[in-house]
């Protein structure tokens, strides 16, 4: 165990055992007495909130009798903790009224944006457990998202469509402290990100199930996104999503240059990724940057097409260094080490067409042009090892600006069986020792804009 990582654990038991010592006999509230049905029609949203509201005033818990608990957004307070047992869900409502808006981030811009179904705003000591489902009903979200893709890509507007389409999030932990999210719990179908950590600290998310690939793709359904917060340890996730399944973000272009809140501090082990974007994705939203994070013990299964992903664009701006990731196991995963600092450009570069009328505050925000030299990501101090790849096509597809390289990287004990090995452009200060790269066509990494990795 790393020291970051040995520190992040010393202060969730610390935060735990206080929190244990003050609640030794907490209260325990069912949702049924306050007027929750469970029968899957009736809505419940303000039953529910009702029990909630009542547990907080004691600090206590809010449990469910068995059923299918029709909801909008709930809205969990300090000191309470949901207990959800198995065969009990909350799903979801279509209907887009029962998402309050409340200013958010949504993909690195700030603005005004439908509540999560489940929400953490603001508050400290909430514990969200048990081994009950928390189902966003997404296939309505979904469509919503592909009509108005469709439509907005022959305007130009590619780039607009994640904001236009308001979908709801399923859980939103956000400006908040000490907040523990897991115990088994499964969360599904969200209608967009499934989880988002947003300006917080002290966040342990352990034992989720995340099952985003029912009934169809959805579409940006990120599994855990950790977003311009610090102290998080996320542990012992089971990931199934249609997008960046474990996923570091800190902002977007000028409106996350202006923010400029990093994520630090952060630990992800122990996880699997089944189907998603990559095993580990730092980006694309690099703007406020990273310091400090360890990724171990990760294993992505055959079809997730990268296994590192770090993405950012020449207008993002921000720094990643000290990132640690080893101990990877990469099972058929097309690219092992993945890093693309132009990418999307399609989504990437907001460009407002001439003629747009009626234009939101928040396409200024994404259109504002950010200069050259603040635009650009810099990526260093990055240590890569124990990484064991099998049934890879290309090992290492890296590439980045001759004025901001790749620096000071160091990778080690990599083990890759891949068709071809690929290429690393603008990369400097690398080195390479004690790897086995094997290729079918017999290549060696091809380092262009770049002197050749130190090598022992």
């Amino acid at each position: 165990m790393s020291i970051l990582s040995k520190y992040i654990f010393g202060i969730f038991a610390v935060t735990l055992l206080a929190s244990s010592m003050a609640h030794c006999a907490p209260r325990t509230f069912v949702a049924n007495d306050y007027g929750a049905k469970g029968d899957g029609t009736t809505l419940d949203t303000a039953s529910i909130q009702r029990a909630i509201d009542a547990a907080a005033a004691v600090g206590g818990i809010i449990t469910f009798k068995p059923g299918i608990y029709l909801t909008g957004s709930l809205f969990f307070k300090s000191g309470v903790t949901l207990d959800l047992p198995e065969g009990s869900t909350l799903i979801g409502s279509q209907r887009l009224q029962d998402y309050p808006e409340l200013p958010t981030r949504i993909a690195g811009i700030e603005m005004s944006w439908p509540s999560a179904l489940i929400n953490v705003r603001s508050q400290d000591d909430v514990k969200l457990t048990g081994k009950g489902t928390i189902d966003g009903d997404g296939p309505v979200w979904w469509k919503s998202y592909w009509d108005l893709r469709a439509k907005y890509q022959s305007l130009g507007l590619r780039w607009a469509s994640d904001y236009d389409a308001r979908r709801p999030r399923l859980v939103l932990i956000q400006d908040s402290s000490h907040v523990l999210l897991g115990g088994g719990i499964t969360l599904k179908r969200s209608g967009f990100w499934t989880v988002q950590v947003l300006y917080s600290q002290n966040v342990h998310v352990d034992g989720v199930i995340i099952r985003n690939n029912i009934d169809g793709r959805g579409p940006s359904t990120d599994g855990i996104d950790i977003d311009s917060s610090r102290n998080v340890l996320v542990e012992h996730a089971d990931i199934d999503v249609n997008d960046d399944a474990l996923c570091l973000k800190s902002g977007r272009d000028s409106d996350g240059l202006r923010v400029n809140r990093p994520t630090e501090d952060v630990v992800v082990r122990d996880s699997i990724v089944r189907s998603g974007a990559a095993a580990i994705t730092i980006g694309s939203e690099t703007s406020g940057g990273f310091r400090n994070i360890d990724v171990y013990n990760i294993t992505a299964l055959q079809g997730v097409p990268s296994g590192i992903l770090f993405k950012s664009a020449r207008t993002r701006g921000g720094s990643a260094t000290n990132i640690r990731i080893h101990d990877l196991t990469l099972e058929g995963v097309a690219v092992p080490i993945h890093i693309n600092m132009n990418w999307n450009p399609s989504y990437s570069y907001a460009r407002i067409p001439p003629g747009l009328k009626s234009i939101p505050p928040y396409y200024k925000s994404l259109a504002t042009p950010v200069p050259p030299a603040q635009g650009l990501p810099h990526f260093s101090n990055v240590h890569i090892w124990n990484i064991k790849a099998t049934g890879a096509k290309t090992a290492f597809l890296v590439s980045a600006y001759p004025d901001a390289p790749l620096e000071g990287f160091h990778l080690d004990h990599l083990d890759i069986q891949a068709t071809t090995a690929g290429t690393i452009a603008n990369a400097k200060n690398w080195t390479m020792n004690n790897n086995d790269i094997r290729t079918a066509d017999g290549s060696k990494p091809v380092f262009t804009n770049a002197p050749p990795a130190g090598r022992k």
